[in-house]
């Protein structure tokens, strides 16, 4: 059917700050109406009753990693893709450390020739331009050339150690009108760490990364933000301290956004212990998930207390953006002792109902938040103009279901690797229809 009447759909639109019940029109990729009641529709539409589904804008990652090129086993371009489409992302912008990583015209080039060779009906891809040759972090990539093709951006995904480096950096960017991401984390404080620094590492036995990693590396980036007036994205915002400094540069007017990951405002270090005191009351992970690899991550999952404040900033405003961060590995890769196991989770199925069922319907966030941080916020700092629900736009929407009940395994996941602590557990909630005109 070329037209579809949605009625009694609860619709979230963080644009207009609505959150209301309604009937809406969808004609040949366009919304035509949403009204309270729509009464009169073309002969030849298909009308669906929708009540106790939610309908919103479609959901924006600010970054994530593909396996393609170089690591296929782990993700193709087109299994991302399906991912992000059964997750409800119909935007998603990919971190350039691949194989070869994205650091010239060619290496590009190459990619949006493939992405335009996939099903029709996925979601847009963006890719992230390499702010360094190699993503090594040593000397500047083809940062101009880059510029003109398209990218959306600039970020490595990991952390640049010289000062010096991202202050040149800063400079030559401004002019060309680009986002920046970095990352901020000093390596050699660190060191081989694999958790959170605290009382649980210390139990655990294994080697913790203090906060001061973050919040050193932090506070510099923002000095030299202050000196050269770009404006920077800070991705993967983990620890209390780092919300203070971020809240603190934009009262001092810094052109900063930020973005904290998924699974760090679900879940704290008390997870990898299994053991529900260590976690304060905040997870629903079991103790048969002690030490499962899959929790390991970068940043660390923080201390409760992080955990806590990274919700109030993404309430306040002070964190902008939450990003999905979909790192996918293979089972062997990960089924290794915790320590040794590459950081990184799977997540772009699975973080719009594991959101919802763990702050929305627990009344840490309203619904519109929720979508706000999704949706808007991350698109914003991409300088994109974000989707929204209302007549006369292309449809660029999800309705989601959230009762609907699935298990996390093999068989539903489209993503072609399973490295979640969910796997095996049963769900609720999932996007049912997806619009990308």
């Amino acid at each position: 059917m070329s037209r579809e009447l949605l009625q009694n759909v609860r619709v979230l639109d963080p644009v207009s700050g609505s959150d209301r019940i309604a009937d809406i029109l969808i004609a040949e990729g366009n919304i035509k109406a949403v009204e309270e009641k729509i009464a009169e529709f073309p002969a030849d539409t298909e009308v669906r009753d929708c009540q106790g589904l939610i309908l919103g804008p479609g959901l924006t990652d600010i970054y994530s990693h593909s396996g393609e090129p170089g690591f296929e086993d782990r993700e193709t371009l087109e299994s991302l893709m399906q991912a992000a489409a059964a997750g409800g992302f119909t935007r998603v912008a990919i971190l350039p450390d691949t194989s070869p990583p994205v650091d010239n015209l060619a290496g590009l080039a190459l990619l949006q020739q493939h992405i335009r060779n996939l099903s029709p009906g996925l979601p847009r891809l963006y890719f992230w331009g390499a702010l360094t040759a190699g993503v090594k972090g040593q000397q500047m990539a083809e940062l101009g050339e880059l510029a003109s093709c398209a990218v959306v951006g600039f970020a490595d995904g990991l952390p640049l150690s010289n000062p010096a480096l991202v202050r040149r950096l800063l400079e030559y960017i401004q002019p060309l009108g680009k986002s920046v991401a970095l990352w901020p984390c000093d390596r050699t404080l660190a060191g081989n760490g694999a958790v959170r620094e605290g009382a649980v590492s210390v139990r655990l036995g294994l080697p913790g990364i203090p906060a001061s990693a973050e919040t050193s590396a932090l506070a510099a980036i923002l000095e030299l933000v202050a000196s050269a007036g770009t404006g920077v994205h800070i991705m993967r915002v983990s620890t209390a301290r780092s919300v203070e400094l971020i809240r603190d540069a934009k009262a001092r007017g810094l052109s900063v956004t930020a973005s904290v990951t998924w699974m760090h405002l679900l879940l704290n270090v008390g997870a990898i212990s299994g053991n529900s005191q260590d976690s304060g009351g905040k997870n629903a992970l079991t103790a048969s998930l002690a030490y499962d690899p899959n929790l390991h991550l970068e940043p660390p999952l923080g201390n409760v207390s992080d955990q806590l404040a990274l919700i109030q900033a993404v309430k306040d405003g002070v964190i902008d953006a939450i990003a999905i961060d979909h790192k996918p590995h293979t089972y062997e890769e990960k089924t290794v002792a915790f320590a040794d196991s590459p950081p990184g989770a799977i997540g772009l199925e699975l973080a719009l109902p594991l959101l919802w069922h763990g702050l929305v319907e627990t009344g840490e966030f309203s619904a519109l938040e929720l979508w706000r941080v999704l949706s808007a916020g991350p698109a914003v700092c991409l300088g994109q103009t974000p989707a929204t629900v209302a007549p006369g736009v292309s449809a660029e929407l999800i309705l989601f279901d959230p009762q609907m009940s699935w298990t996390v395994d093999g068989q539903s996941l489209k993503s072609r690797s399973a490295n979640t602590p969910w796997l095996g557990q049963q769900l609720a909630g999932k996007v049912v229809q997806t619009w990308i005109n």
